[in-house]
C-alpha cells in the first residue's frame, strides 16, 4: 500500500514542524541554563573572594585553599 506523494509530503511537513518546535524549545532551555550558570559563577567568585578576605583577616590562619586535604 503505497502512500500518495501528497500524503508523504504532509507527513514530512508535520514532522519538520514538530522538530522545529522541539529545537526552538531546547534552544530556549539552553539559553536560560547559560544565564543561570553565568549568574551562579559570579556568585561563587564573589563568595570565594569574601572567604579569602575573611581568612586573610584571621590571625595566623592558613587559607583553606592552601591547606592540604584531610587525607594527607
Amino acid at each position: 500500500m503505497d502512500k500518495k506523494p501528497d500524503d508523504r509530503i504532509t507527513e514530512l511537513e508535520v514532522a519538520l514542524a514538530h522538530l522545529t518546535r522541539v529545537t526552538d524549545d531546547l534552544s530556549e532551555v539552553i539559553a536560560r541554563q547559560d544565564q543561570e550558570i553565568s549568574r551562579l559563577t559570579r556568585r561563587l567568585d564573589m563568595l570565594m573572594r569574601a572567604e579569602a578576605e575573611r581568612q586573610a583577616q584571621g590571625e595566623g590562619s592558613v587559607a583553606v585553599a592552601d591547606q592540604p586535604p584531610p587525607h594527607y
